[in-house]
């Protein structure tokens, strides 16, 4: 049974910076595209960073230049470090392959930012 455990979320203010970790209980972890998705009240669902396989990041427009995923297959677990926070990105977040698996979501991890 695959799980993804999010955590690192909180309540920052605008500007600042946090740390999400995302461990995977998934064979094979290396081999699979993995992607950040975020989740605003009343929103849906949407894909904030994804990491290939080799490493390669990719990112919306929205938090490009701002967030940058990183992955650590030793030890099954991909990052999001998220810097310049803007109440705007404030939602639960998620980790999950790429594309996303609907058995795969886990409990997310809620990032607040306000002042």
């Amino acid at each position: 049974q695959v799980q993804l455990v999010e955590s690192g979320g909180g309540l920052v203010q605008p500007g600042g910076s946090l740390r999400l970790s995302c461990v995977a209980s998934v064979n094979n972890f290396s081999i699979y595209p993995m992607g950040w998705y975020r989740q605003a009240p009343g929103n849906q669902r949407e894909l904030v960073a994804t990491i290939t396989s080799g490493g390669l990041g990719t990112y919306p427009d929205s938090v490009k230049g701002r967030f940058t995923i990183s992955r650590d297959n030793a030890k099954n677990t991909v990052y999001l470090q998220m810097n310049s926070l803007k109440p705007e990105d404030t939602g639960v977040y998620y980790c999950n392959v790429v594309p996303p698996r609907m058995g795969y979501w886990g409990q997310g991890t809620q990032v607040t930012v306000s002042s």
